[in-house]
């Protein structure tokens, strides 16, 4: 909802989405941020490319030794009475050690000794490796048949000069980056990161660490821990993040999300989003925020719309639980596109209940579970109640079943999407 927009009455009846819908508006909100160009190290790991990347060279950029051993022709092995091709004995002339910059030619007859990575001479089409000879210095007999053009890597047969090697949105892992630095890229080109300020409210909250070891909290008070919570995810999912916690005061939240020159693409709120008395993030945005109800366990009050500075602001529920899920279903997908990702959700899993689960109707539900293995296909284990509130349970998962909003019960052994919250991208 922009600024142009009717303001939202807050006694009005709010809209109801499904969460795919609610998670379809929050996107329409965002797109891939500009690119630059960055060191192609290790400080580029978790980037996504804005670009396809194009080998600079073959690789190998040469033929050469699979194994340390013997360079030869394979013709010039026979028997001590030429009866039986791949065995015989050779003087041996050279020895080519890895990094060797002579470019040499074998001539029939002879061997080089040769070391693993090391160019193969013109001419040699065979490396037999060292086990299966005598180890000799001056010549060398090879005691078991080896096939023709065995254990030589050829110029090209991994990657070809001018070949696609990485494409745009694909996320630089350390596989991708040894690919790139292998291939000749000292830089790369990459989405820049989404910058995420992440915004926890409530008088509530005191800062963990602010009350002295044996001392209680206040009355009434509890840690926050929001905030650290999803500014792991948002880290997670590859943002730079700053952090802001603010207390039931309207005018103050107001004053930061509003102001004109705010450095963040987007801005997550925890709180404040539901129908009470105090709930700020609603009544300090009226103008900003669209308001909706989304059919959906945990998670159903939800807020998106967007600021004065081009921002885009996704209010989230309270509760602990639900601000882990609604993030993970509506702000994670709209990270990864600001990033450039080509593929903006978790990978999901169709796994096997080992207990049952009941649903409230019309309502798509988000279960913790624990997924195992057994036999080698996964299996998932509801874990803790249905609460909002219950961190231990959380903590304790590593899934999410996914349970439709047309269904109320699922028995043991019954399958089930599970969004697999184990591998983080970024």
């Amino acid at each position: 909802m922009r600024l142009d927009a009717p303001a939202q009455r807050l006694d009005a009846p709010r809209p109801t989405r499904t969460p795919a819908e609610h998670a379809a508006a929050v996107l329409a909100l965002g797109a891939p941020l500009p690119a630059e160009v960055i060191p192609a190290d290790v400080a580029a790991l978790g980037r996504v490319l804005a670009a396809d990347v194009t080998s600079l060279v073959d690789l190998p950029p040469w033929d050469n030794s699979a194994m340390d051993g013997y360079a030869l022709r394979h013709a010039d092995l026979t028997g001590a009475h030429g009866e039986r091709l791949g065995t015989g004995t050779l003087p041996v002339v050279d020895v080519v050690p890895a990094g060797d910059p002579r470019d040499l030619t074998l001539v029939p007859g002879v061997a080089v000794r040769i070391m693993t990575g090391a160019p193969v001479p013109s001419g040699a089409d065979t490396v037999v490796q060292g086990e299966r000879t005598d180890a000799g210095r001056d010549a060398v007999t090879v005691l078991e048949p080896v096939p023709a053009g065995a254990n030589i890597r050829r110029r090209g047969e991994d990657v070809a000069a001018g070949a696609t090697v990485l494409r745009a949105g694909e996320v630089l892992t350390a596989a991708r980056l040894g690919l790139a630095a292998a291939t000749g890229h000292a830089t790369l080109p990459v989405r820049r990161r989404p910058r995420v300020l992440v915004v926890s409210t409530g008088s509530e909250l005191v800062a963990p660490g602010s009350v002295a070891v044996g001392e209680s909290l206040p009355h009434g008070a509890i840690f926050e821990s929001n905030s650290v919570q999803l500014a792991a995810l948002a880290r997670a999912a590859g943002a730079a993040v700053t952090v802001r916690t603010v207390p039931d005061d309207v005018a103050a939240l107001r004053a930061l999300l509003t102001d004109p020159h705010l450095a963040a693409d987007v801005v997550v709120t925890s709180g404040g989003v539901s129908v009470g008395e105090f709930d700020v993030v609603r009544d300090a945005l009226a103008e900003n925020l669209e308001l909706v109800h989304v059919r959906m366990q945990p998670g159903r009050p939800q807020a998106v719309g967007t600021l004065p500075s081009g921002a885009v602001v996704v209010g989230l529920p309270g509760n602990p639980v639900s601000s882990y899920v609604s993030f993970e279903v509506f702000v994670r997908p709209l990270l990864r596109r600001l990033a450039g990702a080509a593929s903006l959700t978790r990978r999901r899993v169709r796994a096997t209940l080992t207990a049952p689960l009941t649903s409230p109707p019309g309502k798509e539900q988000y279960v913790r579970v624990a997924l195992t293995w057994s036999d080698g296909l996964p299996e998932a284990t509801p874990v803790g109640g249905r609460g909002s509130h219950l961190l231990g349970a959380l903590a304790a998962s590593d899934g999410l079943a996914v349970v439709p909003a047309d269904v109320t019960d699922l028995a043991a052994g019954s399958m089930v999407d599970v969004l697999d919250l184990r591998e983080d991208e970024a």
